[in-house]
């Protein structure tokens, strides 16, 4: 069994993402002529201001999350995005592209435990025990989607969101907040900085509970 830790990394995006939104949202106002160098952030400011985010519905950005099956029921719920999941039901995790083994998120630090405590080792076992009945499970004849019935929430998957800035503002104001779930925070808050960091205007003032 090999044990990850959560990630998320964005992968593609609208390419000149703030210019694309104002020259979408400037139609509004036949604004065109203002466009010129350095325009495109005070009016993404502006637009926000008015409350007018469908503007900020122009372009998509997507990012490769590395997260358990728990996490990913929660992210799927999110319905202005697309979606691509790892699926249980075609990967044969006895195969060797996967290692002949499972792989599963690491929830110490998501939850909060340390390595040593008991329930930890009960955690490590549990997921243990789900493997080796799932191998056993398939060399009787089963098949994957069979198997994965047994299969734990912590078990690793990869789901490649797509979405809008909109709709990423509104992920990140229930994904980041202190009543989300502490795993999904251990995903969301880096990926909430790096998202700041390339797109201050769309993103930097969103707020949450920390």
């Amino acid at each position: 069994m090999k044990i990850i830790k959560p990630s998320a990394t964005i992968e593609a995006f609208t390419p000149n993402l703030n210019k694309v939104i104002e020259a979408a949202g400037r139609t509004c106002w036949k604004s065109d002529d203002k466009i010129e160098p350095g325009s495109a952030e005070p009016f993404i400011e502006r637009v926000k201001g008015f409350k007018h985010e469908s503007v900020l519905e122009h372009g998509a950005i997507t990012v490769r999350f590395f997260c358990d099956r728990g996490v990913s029921h929660e992210l799927v719920r999110h319905r202005m995005a697309s979606f691509s999941q790892e699926s249980t039901r075609y990967c044969n995790y006895s195969k060797g592209k996967f290692g002949g083994e499972i792989t599963v998120v690491d929830c110490a630090e998501g939850v909060g435990w340390t390595k040593d405590e008991i329930k930890y080792g009960l955690w490590m076992q549990a997921c243990e025990y789900a493997e080796k009945s799932y191998f056993a499970m398939l060399e009787e004849g089963a098949t994957p989607q069979e198997a994965r019935s047994i299969l734990p929430n912590s078990l690793k998957t990869e789901v490649v969101m797509t979405a809008n800035p909109r709709e990423w503002r509104h992920v990140f104001r229930l994904r980041c907040d202190r009543a989300a779930h502490p795993q999904m925070r251990e995903i969301m808050l880096p990926l909430f900085e790096q998202f700041c960091e390339r797109w201050p205007e769309l993103f930097a003032d969103v707020s949450f509970t920390k």
